[in-house]
């Protein structure tokens, strides 16, 4: 059990705190809704949530299996619905800058598929996949 706790600041701006950490981030209410944007949206972390979650599973997998993941990264885009307000679509891109053999590229495509938060969201959202393996374009 992880306890996070926020508080709404006003004028649309939330602080949450990891307590266990004592970390803790801004969120605002993006543009396009009333907000200033001027650091991620609540939507935008899920997104972010979803990319490193993928590349947090990824990582698991590439310690067991000897594989120096440094340097993969992600991009997202968020497209979201007006009717009601939701996130429609999250298009991920995940890229791995060494090349891999077709087992270990299964294994890691595999892992990310499989990370927890992916589950979590809701099976309407389109989450359209592409793994980019050591400089293939």
């Amino acid at each position: 059990m992880v306890e996070i706790r926020g508080r709404y600041d006003g004028d649309l701006r939330c602080t949450s705190r990891h307590l266990p950490s004592g970390a803790e981030l801004a969120t605002d209410a993006p543009r396009d809704n009333e907000g200033k944007g001027e650091c991620f949206s609540p939507t935008d972390l899920v997104a972010t949530a979803l990319g490193s979650c993928m590349l947090t599973i990824m990582g698991i997998y590439a310690r067991r299996h000897e594989i120096d993941l440094r340097g993969a990264g992600f991009r997202i885009e968020k497209h979201m619905q007006t009717d009601p307000r939701r996130i429609g679509q999250l298009v991920v891109e995940i890229e791995v800058p060494i090349a891999l053999d077709a087992r270990h590229r299964e294994g890691l495509e595999r892992a990310a598929m499989a990370c927890p938060v992916k589950k979590s969201l809701h099976p309407e959202i389109d989450i359209p996949v592409r793994f980019v393996f050591g400089g293939e374009a």
